[in-house]
């Protein structure tokens, strides 16, 4: 046999030799050593910090940001039921990606070690605290290890996570709830929605469909020579610039340093948008015009601007909130004087058609807290957000998710606990907390939060579908807002499922009462 031949033949050996070897990930999980095949192993990374999700399985610790992707962190000590274990600098979670990526946490990785087919046994042999039917062999006296359990992960996932394949909630029957709502809402179409909020001590509001939405004071704020003493300066807002003014400069107000309160409503009228400082924002509000009487033509400014327009009378005329007309507002010099000023900062490119064009290709949203969570609901959802009262009046025999009743204009309106609802710890009541209320088939419903952060404006290229990690979650959270730059993650809830058909009816009756 010749040189050529021979070699030719120990190629062919060693190719059959490598591809009867399988390379496999080893790690630990408990008192267990495990492995997985190297194939579906996308990458080993430290724990990132997450998002937990309500009605989620126990098993997930959250989901994570992994380079502009949503990433499920899931804990294998808790699918075996292994003793919890606080994470440390050895913890890694393995990405496999068998149709999604999925993070599993382990205590460490050992190694990859190099496996012949042939010398990976039966699981029969064994029984003890993981069930063999997520194993699909024994790998013996490698890499140290006396005995290594393959896991199965695809079977691990079907069997944890069996809705993760399920398609997310129709898009049609999605639009199809919303145009309901939106039916629902036009039988309100005698009231005004406005956004409140405080100005030394003073209350005031503005029709919401002139508020693009509410964001914090920035730490940075360019301010611009020469300008008026009302003009803030401008701020950076997703790549346009936007001009700040002080409502309190406006209304000849003591000065006042914004604070962790202060709150920047962005108001718009036409193409024209401009950030008004606020001390806080209080509520958004559904009031009926019967409640607003025009401002007496003696109490109006005169000169410049004429920005309070009406006056709308609560809690029996207690409560007075002075409405202010957003139109009246951009004629006032110092709203002009800061759009101006947009021009000695910003370049050509600032406010071009085709990026307002993309600026408009977004979704708007209330963003709420709950726990150290954020969740987001779309705005027109929102009937109003109010306050919530020292006291609910509990109900006998009534629902028990209900937390309460308030008198809402004189109805009745049942309050739920969203902590509660969603099955995170309760809480003492707070200054923050909030009551969002929301339409159902005609009835309003009120949910308790623990504090509304904003009014934001989301693109509609961060939106992504959330991981379907159960049925239950996905029909109530099946969208994530990915704010890569920000680092921030928001859960997107969808209203309609927030309330199940059952317990409509319960709601129906306790309201009929």
């Amino acid at each position: 046999m010749s040189n050529e031949v021979m070699n030719e033949q120990q190629e062919e050996n060693d190719f059959l030799h490598e591809s009867n070897v399988r390379q496999f990930v080893t790690f630990i999980a408990g008192d267990e050593v495990f492995a997985v095949d190297m194939a579906p192993v996308q990458e080993i990374i430290r724990v990132p910090s997450v998002v937990r999700v309500p009605l989620a399985p126990d098993t997930l610790d959250g989901l994570a940001n992994l380079r502009g992707k949503v990433l499920p962190i899931i804990s294998l000590r808790r699918i075996f039921g292994f003793e919890e274990q606080e994470y440390n600098d050895a913890t890694r979670a393995i990405v496999i990606d068998l149709g999604q990526p999925l993070g599993f946490v382990v205590d460490t990785v050992a190694s990859v070690v190099g496996v012949e087919i042939s010398k990976i046994e039966d699981v029969s042999s064994i029984s003890g605290t993981v069930d063999t039917e997520l194993l699909t062999g024994l790998i013996k006296d490698v890499g140290g290890h006396a005995m290594i359990m393959v896991l199965d992960f695809a079977k691990l996932i079907a069997n944890e996570f069996s809705d993760i394949a399920k398609l997310s909630t129709s898009t049609a029957a999605q639009a199809l709830l919303r145009q309901e709502e939106n039916l629902e809402d036009a039988k309100f179409s005698d009231e005004l929605q406005l956004v409140s909020f405080t100005v030394a001590e003073q209350e005031y509001a503005i029709s919401i469909e002139d508020v693009q939405e509410i964001v914090q004071v920035p730490e940075n704020i360019i301010h611009v020579p020469h300008s008026d003493s009302h003009v803030l300066g401008v701020m950076t807002l997703r790549q346009r610039m936007l001009p700040l003014v002080s409502l309190r400069k406006m209304f000849n107000l003591p000065f006042h340093a914004a604070d962790e309160h202060s709150r920047i409503v962005v108001v718009a009228v036409g193409n024209s948008s401009v950030g008004v400082v606020m001390d806080t924002v209080n509520e958004v509000l559904r009031v009926s015009k019967n409640y607003v009487d025009a401002m007496p033509s003696m109490l109006g400014r005169e000169g410049d601007l004429s920005e309070i327009t009406e006056i709308c009378r609560l809690d029996n005329g207690k409560r007075l909130v002075s409405i202010i007309s957003a139109e009246n507002m951009f004629r006032h010099s110092s709203v002009r004087e800061a759009l101006n000023s947009i021009d000695q900062v910003q370049d050509e490119s600032m406010g071009s058609n085709a990026e307002r064009a993309g600026i408009e290709d977004d979704e708007q949203m209330v963003v709420f807290r709950l726990d150290r969570e954020e969740f987001g609901v779309p705005i027109e959802s929102v009937q109003e957000i109010v306050r919530v009262p020292e006291e609910l009046t509990h109900v006998p025999k009534s629902p028990s998710f209900v937390e309460g009743v308030i008198n809402l204009r004189g109805a009745v309106l049942p309050v739920i606990d969203q902590r509660r609802r969603l099955g995170l710890p309760t809480i003492e009541r707070t200054e923050q907390q909030r009551i969002m209320v929301f339409l159902f088939d005609g009835l309003r419903t009120g949910f308790i939060v623990d504090s509304v952060a904003e009014v934001l404006k989301v693109p509609k290229s961060a939106i992504e579908p959330a991981p379907n990690l159960s049925s239950s979650q996905m029909n109530l959270i099946s969208r994530v807002a990915n704010l890569e730059k920000q680092k921030r993650l928001i859960l997107l809830i969808e209203p309609a499922q927030l309330l199940e058909a059952q317990d409509r009816a319960g709601l129906a009756a306790l309201s009929a009462k």
